[in-house]
């Protein structure tokens, strides 16, 4: 059964009445799925960005909600110590109760760590870091408390990486998501997580394979062509295109189309092996294209 979630970049804008609106939509649509970045400052060049912060915003959202998956895609291990996240994540998922599922990476963006004073280790101490932090916070959720109401929380790590990252996921993860719409690179990524999932006696479907891409809906041309002129505002690389241009240049790169175009797509790209496809959600205000979604597309994949 394939299903749909939601993506955040909650660094490009979020603040707290569009997250609870957010919030509200999603679970009441029947979105799969509701997630958002752990970021502390715009990565687009707009330090003028609203960003709230991501785990008290996970926590808020376990309130607003009642049924949709939640979750960080993904938190950094260099933002917080792995003994004060598994406490953290505890209490989200109680809250929640049982909702949550632990996006975990080895941070990436040199510049906010930069700018709020983190250190910013080596790439093989930060996979070491990860490695490390998992075996930690499954530690911890065995003997303090909170307990987790699913315990061990279940873990997603993204990335393509074939050396470090496909092996961790075979071995430690609930989800891997991919973040590039590159269909022969999923597909190799995706040969080696099986080949590794053997190697070690996992079955490979326990594993969720999740595509994130971003879309732009509308119910006609011209819809379409305003919310391509809208997304402008939020992208600096499309800043100067006309609206045609931008659907031109995203209509590989994203979902883009009406309702039955998007549908089809995700069908079409379903038979790779893709269970959930988390679609960024760049207009934050745009209750409408998530009606869109939930109304029309929701149906025709499920």
């Amino acid at each position: 059964m394939t299903k749909v979630g939601i993506m955040i970049e909650g660094q490009e804008g979020l603040n707290w009445d569009r997250w609870r609106r957010i919030c509200i939509d999603t679970d009441r649509l029947g979105f799969a799925s509701l997630r958002r970045s752990d970021h502390l400052i715009s990565l687009m060049g707009g330090p003028d960005r609203d960003c709230i912060e991501c785990w008290e915003s996970l926590a808020l959202a376990a309130e607003w909600t009642k049924t949709i998956e939640l979750g960080p895609m993904v938190s950094p291990v260099t933002f917080r110590l792995p003994g004060v996240l598994a406490k953290i994540a505890a209490s989200v998922d109680v809250l929640s109760g049982g909702r949550l599922i632990l996006g975990f990476g080895a941070g990436w963006n040199q510049n906010e760590h930069s700018v709020f004073g983190i250190p910013f280790f080596t790439e093989k101490e930060r996979f070491n870091m990860l490695e490390e932090g998992i075996r930690t916070m499954r530690d911890l959720w065995s003997r303090t408390y909170p307990k987790p109401a699913r315990n061990p929380i279940p873990f997603l790590i993204g990335g393509k990486g074939l050396k470090r990252t496909i092996p961790l996921v075979a071995r430690e993860a609930a989800e891997w998501n991919f973040s590039r719409f590159d269909l022969e690179m999923f597909r190799e990524c995706r040969d080696a997580l099986d080949e590794r999932c053997r190697e070690i006696g996992r079955d490979p479907s326990t594993i969720r394979r999740s595509l994130m891409t971003s879309y732009l809906i509308g119910r006609d041309r011209a819809d379409l062509l305003e919310r391509a002129s809208q997304v402008r505002d939020v992208i600096p690389s499309l800043k100067n295109m006309s609206p045609e241009e931008v659907l031109d240049n995203r209509k590989d790169a994203w979902l883009v189309g009406t309702p039955e175009e998007i549908a089809a797509r995700i069908r079409e790209l379903s038979k790779l092996g893709i269970d959930l496809f988390m679609l960024q959600h760049f207009l934050l205000d745009d209750s409408d294209a998530l009606e869109l979604l939930g109304s029309e597309v929701l149906p025709a994949v499920a």
